[in-house]
């Protein structure tokens, strides 16, 4: 596998955000109120990119996957507190599943978190049925926080998001 973890190009911002949002509907991760909106703010690529850095795994050209990379706060931050990485949005095509994409591109985000001064911790939320996900991020070291679990629409009970983090 010959996978390039990088910066996302202005160019690959439509077809990440589409990855992106089809990972959620495919997965059946969008099934609440308020999922519209959130499934603009999937493909808005180009908004997030504008905040903070959005880091893409292309093999022989092709966009497979991507994640949002928050190194120190700001408005694409959930849950990161002083001190804290944060990585959202972790997306992969389903023809790459299963090769190492979501690995690498988590493992790049905690390379650059050892690289920002100051941090000391890589924090994520996740949704309960990520169970791919959850395997990535447990194999890599990060272990859950369920002091820090919440909920992104209080309305919603079923919607509590669950925490990990790992410690740099």
């Amino acid at each position: 596998m010959d996978i390039t973890i990088r910066q996302a190009t202005p160019d690959e911002y439509a077809v990440l955000g589409e990855i992106t949002a089809q990972a959620y509907l495919g997965d059946g991760l969008l099934d609440f109120g308020k999922s519209d909106q959130y499934l603009g703010e999937l493909r808005d690529v180009a908004k997030r990119a504008a905040a903070t850095e959005v880091l893409v795994a292309v093999e022989a050209g092709r966009v497979l996957g991507g994640v949002t990379f928050v190194p120190a706060g700001g408005p694409m931050a959930d849950i990161a507190r002083t001190g804290e990485a944060e990585i959202r949005m972790l997306a992969v095509a389903p023809e790459a599943r299963g090769r190492g994409t979501g690995e690498a591109l988590v493992r790049a985000c905690v390379e650059r978190a050892r690289a920002v001064d100051g941090c000391v911790r890589v924090v994520l939320s996740t949704q309960r049925t990520m169970h791919a996900a959850h395997r990535i991020y447990e194999r890599l070291g990060f272990v859950r926080t369920p002091e820090r679990d919440w909920n992104p629409l209080p309305d919603l009970t079923d919607l509590t998001l669950i925490t990990y983090e790992l410690t740099l």
